[in-house]
């Protein structure tokens, strides 16, 4: 069964909305903002079109430009893996659309039009990541998904703003030119750098040079904030609150822990990874950052800089779970994916709702909020009991099989960092939630407040019910994964 619309075609389509935000802006805000929801509604409906091929075990290919260097094609594949990401990102750029007209209206923000022109931009090249034929053309959509995001980071604009968001294009950049950039070239020097099922590099290297060049992969792609590469993720918490969601949940981070999946599985090949003595320093670094990420996020007294510090331990769930290398961790990897960003999109959409009806940024002006904005905590509250990993949600059922995965292969140090930093997650999360609702209320700047607006409302609350719906419903992205495996294995 051929797609609805030519996956090659689909990182398109986004573009195309831009110049149809572009005209609209001309005609009226309304005009405008239709134009976004259209365009994000066309892109989920395509992306969702490439499910049912890709379920029956078909694979297309597209070279784009036969040598953009010597020897080195431009290359687009449509495979599991990477439809799962295009499914996710497409998906939620409605939902996080929807919630943008409300966050940007409410809170009555400048420069709107270049805000859902970039956005647009962005998903555009998270899904010429997603589609990424090999290692060249997944670092060029990926410096690209950089620079388009840069203007929604410095959005704001003041000095304070500027600062941080410099510290978010210096660390991903200089990550990127210093350590991706040489690992990709050294991996298409000594093959054709192709993203294949099983890897095409476990005949060429061998020894010492396996770990340093998955090093390089692993600290070049900073998107998967992997300490100590991490500072650009609490910096970019000055950007309008869809942005934050855009970064944590939509596509940034996301590409990031991709990339590195895509790199392990179909570059390096997990059977070849196993059987290597000098990987394993992947998974120790992994739980190094889970627990230290989360040790500072129980210290941090700003809701937003909370939740970036429990993003940044988050993402290294699934490093930490591609580096266990075990089919039943690969599993648990690839639904935290999914997981994560229902949960971790519903926190970032509480907080700007928060700060759009009350003006209340700080942990301690929280107490009590919950009786003023109900629906708004109750989101919160599931989405912190994903992080967590509480079942009836999407984070237990990732969790267990990151864990079963561990337990496969007797991993104790991966089995004792998921038991300490669970503990760690409830230690910042639940004081949070717990005074939330039951808190004595704090007076704010705007004492009578309520609910945010509508459409923030409806946003939350939609993410909040997939992060409960994913834990029942769960079964596509393990068939997805698992033919990813098949292959891979």
């Amino acid at each position: 069964m051929e797609p609805l619309i030519p996956f090659q075609f689909i990182p398109l389509i986004p573009l195309a909305g831009v110049l149809a935000i572009l005209l609209g802006s001309r005609v009226s805000d309304n005009v405008r903002e239709a134009a976004t929801l259209v365009t994000a509604l066309l892109t989920a409906v395509a992306v969702w079109s490439i499910a049912p091929s890709v379920m029956e075990g078909q694979r297309f290919s597209f070279t784009v430009i036969d040598q953009v260097v010597p020897g080195i094609p431009l290359t687009m594949q449509l495979e599991p893996l990477g439809a799962m990401f295009a499914i996710l990102a497409g998906s939620l750029w409605v939902v996080n659309s929807v919630y943008s007209i409300g966050y940007m209206r409410g809170n009555k923000e400048k420069n709107q039009t270049r805000f859902y022109v970039f956005f647009a931009v962005s998903i555009a090249a998270a899904l010429a990541v997603a589609f990424a034929g090999n290692a060249f053309t997944l670092f060029l959509f990926y410096e690209c998904l950089t620079l388009s995001t840069y203007p929604l980071v410095s959005h704001k604009g003041d000095e304070k703003t500027i600062k941080s968001a410099r510290i978010y294009l210096g660390v991903l950049i200089s990550t990127s030119i210093c350590l991706f950039l040489p690992a990709v070239i050294w991996a298409h020097s000594v093959s054709d750098g192709a993203f294949v099922a099983g890897g095409v590099l476990k005949d060429v290297l061998s020894g010492p040079e396996v770990g340093l060049l998955l090093g390089l992969f692993v600290f070049g792609i900073g998107k998967a904030a992997v300490m100590p590469v991490h500072r650009w993720l609490p910096a970019a918490m000055v950007a309008p609150t869809p942005v934050s969601a855009l970064l944590h949940a939509v596509a940034v981070v996301k590409a990031g822990v991709f990339s590195i999946t895509k790199v392990v599985i179909y570059l390096f090949g997990i059977d070849f990874l196993f059987a290597q003595d000098t990987v394993s320093w992947m998974m120790y670094s992994a739980a190094f950052t889970i627990i230290v990420s989360s040790l500072v996020a129980i210290k941090q007294t700003n809701l937003k800089r909370m939740l970036a510090y429990s993003t940044i331990g988050q993402l290294s769930y699934i490093v930490l779970a591609v580096g266990v290398l075990t089919p039943l961790a690969e599993v648990g990897a690839t639904l935290h994916m999914v997981a994560h960003a229902f949960g971790k999109i519903t926190l970032f959409f509480a907080a700007g709702a928060i700060y759009v009806a009350a003006k209340k940024t700080e942990l301690a002006q929280l107490a009590g909020i919950g009786r003023r904005m109900p629906f708004t905590v109750a989101a919160f509250t599931i989405g912190a009991f994903s992080m967590i990993g509480v079942p009836p949600t999407g984070g237990f059922v990732s969790k267990w099989y990151i864990l079963a995965g561990a337990f496969q292969s007797d991993n104790y140090a991966a089995i004792m960092t998921l038991i300490i930093s669970t503990g760690l997650t409830a230690m910042y999360f639940l004081p949070v939630v717990y005074s939330m609702w039951f808190g004595r209320e704090v007076q704010g700047p705007i004492p009578d407040h309520g609910e945010a607006p509508k459409p923030i409302v409806i946003a939350l609350m939609t993410t909040a019910a997939l992060t409960i719906l994913f834990f029942f419903f769960n079964g596509p992205v393990k068939a997805m994964e698992q033919q990813v495996l098949m292959g891979a294995l």
